[in-house]
This record gives structure tokens, sequence and C-alpha cells, in this order.
């Protein structure tokens, strides 16, 4: 559980990263904001490239960045974009992996929440290493 100043916090800081957003083919620019168990926040944006699936989600940058510093808990993650879009099926497959409980806040452009829910939510059934054969 996450406080509403918490919330906040990660909301602003998921709006002021999407500025910084690299999307010249598209024109959708995304901003998140993951906080960690840690405590700390971890920022992303969507990068998009010439070459379209070569570039990555502001999601995973986020999640790439906590994991980079040794951030393996999530708490949650706010995504902001301009029309409040939820997150795509690799960014909700990569949040699985870290935790179906992960709290995953939706905002548009003003800032609004327009939907609160949690990976498991979003990715229902989700595929995981429990379904991996074991090793041997």
């Amino acid at each position: 559980m996450i406080t509403q100043a918490q919330r906040s916090e990660l909301v602003a800081r998921a709006s002021e990263a999407r500025q910084n957003a690299y999307a010249p083919y598209s024109n959708y620019r995304v901003g998140a904001a993951l906080l960690a168990g840690s405590g700390e926040v971890y920022t992303g944006v969507n990068v998009e490239n010439a070459v379209y699936p070569t570039g990555t989600c502001a999601e995973r940058t986020a999640i790439f960045k906590a994991v980079s510093e040794g951030e393996r808990a999530f708490k949650a993650i706010a995504v902001v974009t301009e029309n409040g879009g939820t997150p795509c099926g690799s960014c909700r497959q990569m949040l699985a992996e870290f935790g179906l409980d992960t709290l995953v806040l939706i905002a548009d452009a003003s800032g609004r929440v327009v939907s609160e829910t949690n990976v498991r939510a979003l990715l229902p059934q989700a595929f995981g290493s429990a379904d991996l054969p074991p090793r041997a």
C-alpha cells in the first residue's frame, strides 16, 4: 500500500519525465515513475527509433533503470500519456516478472488518474518463472 502523497508524487514525476520522451514518429509521449521497495523512484520515457521494433516504452525504461541499480521489488508505477493509455503487453509482462500486486496508476496529460489497478488485473493468467520447466 502506498500513501496518497506517494501516488501524487509518482504521477507528478511521470508527467515531468514525459517531457523528455523521444517520440518523433508517433508523437505519443509517455512518462513513467516506478516506486521501488527501497522507496526510491525511477523514471522512464518512451524512446522511438526509425526501425520501430528497436524502440522501448517508458515503463520498461524505468524498470531497466531500477534493476540496473539493484532493485528487484516494486510497489507502484505511474504511467502518464496524453489520453490515459495503459501499458502495452510487453510492459505488462515485464512488470509481472517483478510482482503481480504492483499498483498501476494510469493518468492523462492533465495529471488526472483515470485508472488504478494492479499488474495481476492487467495481465490475467500471466506467464512466469513457475511456468518454465525445472532447472537441472
